[in-house]
């Protein structure tokens, strides 16, 4: 880390961005080391980062040179434990429930009234395009197989050999293909 000036320190802390962004610069690899260590369910790195950027504020303001201590030692500290905070904040037991839950998709609206009265005609349609275009073997093996049945569990149920449940549920699927 290259030495840090008093005359940026100065500039910096009365506001200069330029002198503001070169002490950010050169404090980075303290902020991002820190932000390392400091990761945590909660707590990404980004946001790691962003605490020691806000403790890097407060030690510009905070600085004392009365004291005796170089500007880089007292930022890292403040740096440093910003982060700490930041992590010892993300991993109390009261943010558990929002570290160990599952977002839900955000593309998946629930269906307006449209959507339903439309999905409502389709399903209506395909019902009966099911009864008019399959023969009673073929709607019968199509809706076991649709409940999870196996042809061999539908052909136990309808009485049938499993072969014959396998061809009409071919059928079916190419008969309700053709008609789309």
């Amino acid at each position: 880390m290259q030495p840090i000036s008093e005359e940026l320190l100065q500039r910096a802390a009365q506001g200069d961005e330029t002198a503001l962004a070169a002490l950010i610069a050169r404090m980075m690899p303290v902020i991002r080391k820190g932000a390392w260590s400091a990761q945590a369910p909660g707590l990404d790195f980004d946001d790691a980062v962003q605490e020691g950027l806000i403790g890097l504020f407060g030690a510009v303001r905070g600085y004392d040179p009365s004291r005796g201590v170089p500007f880089a030692a007292y930022a890292a500290n403040c740096i440093v434990n910003a982060q700490r905070d930041a992590h010892r904040a993300a991993t109390r037991k009261k943010h558990a429930p929002l570290n160990d839950s599952v977002p839900l998709p955000e593309d998946q609206a629930a269906p307006g009234p449209e959507e339903l009265a439309i999905a409502s005609e389709n399903r209506t349609d395909v019902l009966a395009q099911i009864d008019t275009l399959l023969s009673p073997l073929e709607r019968a093996a199509l809706l076991a197989s649709l409940d999870g049945l196996s042809p061999t569990q539908t052909a136990k149920v309808l009485d049938r050999a499993p072969r014959a449940v396998e061809n009409a549920l071919a059928r079916a699927r190419r008969k309700l293909r053709a008609a789309r």
